[in-house]
């Protein structure tokens, strides 16, 4: 009889240890998860490589000529530079802030510094627009 016990009691730890095992496994991926929110919401970039990068990778830059807080690129200079689009769910945090532009359209800055992609920057991780016209600049954190 004691050693029917004994299965019986093995059997329910063996099961007891899998339960476990499994809330161990939810609970890793609930942090997991929640990291990555908590990630997304820091900030609307990434930083890779030193640079900050929009959602797909692709290069954030600052034009010199912006004064803090305000897009001076429209017209053309916003079609070879297109804004970092904020929407109107986002919010500034940190760092972060929300401007308005003169076509009424919102965008990131950081720091006071409108952010923009560059359309000749083909794939993540390139950074074409780099100094380019002597007035663009890759955005650093």
């Amino acid at each position: 009889m004691q050693s029917f016990s004994v299965q019986a009691r093995s059997s329910r730890e063996a099961a007891g240890v899998r339960q476990l095992r499994g809330a161990v496994g939810m609970l890793a991926l609930a942090l997991a998860l929640s990291g990555c929110a908590l990630f997304s919401s820091s900030g609307p970039t990434s930083v890779v490589d030193g640079v900050l990068v929009n959602a797909s990778r692709m290069t954030l830059y600052t034009f010199d000529k912006d004064p803090a807080g305000k897009s001076t690129c429209v017209a053309a200079c916003a079609k070879n530079w297109p804004p970092h689009a904020a929407t109107a769910a986002d919010r500034a945090r940190g760092d972060y802030t929300i401007i308005i532009r003169d076509d009424g359209s919102l965008q990131w800055a950081y720091k006071g510094k409108p952010l923009y992609t560059w359309v000749k920057d083909a794939k993540p991780g390139e950074r074409g627009g780099d100094g380019w016209n002597m007035v663009w600049s890759v955005a650093r954190p």
